[in-house]
């Protein structure tokens, strides 16, 4: 076994030690592996010289060297909470975040010192310049606006830095708690003026249909009232008409001396008349200062009328009917109205 004490160095052992170690060095200074998504630089005696992509990689030992180890993906980068006076000189604190890739690794090694820090301070100052020329309330319904600004401002002043600006999100603005409360108050206003214009709109509108509705109402009852006094109009007419032939028809028959038709005539209206007089509904007790006598005597007139028009022959083989005597006329009772004493009434026709 070999140990410290028993191993001696001799001088081709030293060499062979320092011929080793150094073969390590250049092997290391040589060889290069670059992980992905990331890119070294190279710089000759301290010069910019070429950029090593993601892989095995070869350098001139002791006179290049790698110089920045950039990630080339995209990379999240917190903006802090800062104050913002608004146009309408409403304090609120607001904070985000910033997304950002590096393009030129180059550009982003060598053209501005501390990119986070430099990314950062652009953000925050265009944050501040945006939501600062704006009104509160613009400011709290306007996010994807600001953030959209933003971006453009930064992205373009980075340019130059080999970097794209991704996104910019604004993620909290707050507001005051004393302006939050009026902010409510003011939304439950709006809300209630809103629900009373709603209410008043619905009010007038069925008002409206009402109003609609009973003049059409009023129109349809117009044409039925219209209607019917045109059917009754024309049902008079008809009437007219009729009586008019009738009477016509009668005037004739008289005129050919029928005296028949004048019984006829005088017993229906006769009848009608007795009849309306039976039916009126405030008379309980009617008074008849008439003949019945006149009524038999209106109906055997019919009775004539019937044989005259029919003839002595009815043709069913029977002998014609022996002329009826006219009955006497009856006699009635009725209470006299002052002295309650019965008057008896009768006549002959």
């Amino acid at each position: 076994m070999l140990t410290p004490d028993t191993i001696t160095f001799t001088p081709g052992i030293i060499l062979v030690i320092v011929l080793l170690v150094f073969g390590i060095v250049v092997l290391v200074s040589t060889i290069k592996i670059v992980p992905q998504g990331y890119n070294y630089t190279v710089e000759s005696f301290g010069r910019y010289t070429r950029t090593l992509t993601p892989g095995l990689n070869i350098l001139v030992p002791f006179i290049q060297r790698v110089g920045r180890q950039m990630n080339m993906m995209e990379q999240v980068l917190d903006i802090p909470t800062q104050e913002v006076i608004t146009r309408d000189n409403a304090s609120v604190a607001a904070d985000g975040v910033a997304f950002y890739q590096i393009l030129d690794a180059k550009s982003a090694a060598y053209e501005v010192s501390g990119l986070d820090n430099a990314i950062l301070n652009l953000v925050m100052t265009n944050l501040r310049s945006v939501m600062g020329s704006m009104d509160l309330d613009d400011l709290l319904s306007n996010r994807d606006t600001i953030s959209e600004r933003i971006l453009r401002v930064v992205d373009q002043a980075s340019h130059s830095w080999g970097i794209k600006i991704t996104r910019i999100e604004i993620k909290d603005i707050n507001p005051p708690k004393n302006l939050v409360d009026a902010m409510a108050r003011q939304m439950m206003a709006e809300r209630e003026k809103r629900a009373e214009i709603l209410e008043a709109e619905g009010a007038r509108n069925a008002a409206i249909l009402r109003a609609e509705g009973e003049k059409q109402s009023q129109i349809l009852q117009a044409e039925g009232k219209r209607e019917a006094a045109y059917r009754e109009a024309e049902a008079r007419e008809r009437l007219a008409e009729a009586e008019a032939t009738a009477t016509r028809l009668v005037s004739e028959a008289i005129a050919a001396g029928d005296v028949q038709a004048i019984n006829y005539f005088v017993a229906q209206k006769y009848t009608e008349a007795l009849g309306k007089i039976a039916q009126a509904p405030n008379q309980r007790v009617v008074l008849m200062p008439l003949e019945a006598s006149s009524l038999i005597g209106s109906v055997s007139g019919i009775a004539e009328i019937a044989r005259a028009a029919f003839g002595p022959d009815r043709g069913d083989g029977a002998p014609p009917s022996p002329p009826r005597p006219r009955p006497e006329r009856p006699s009635f009772r009725v209470p006299d109205s002052k002295t309650g004493a019965p008057w008896q009434g009768g006549g002959s026709s």
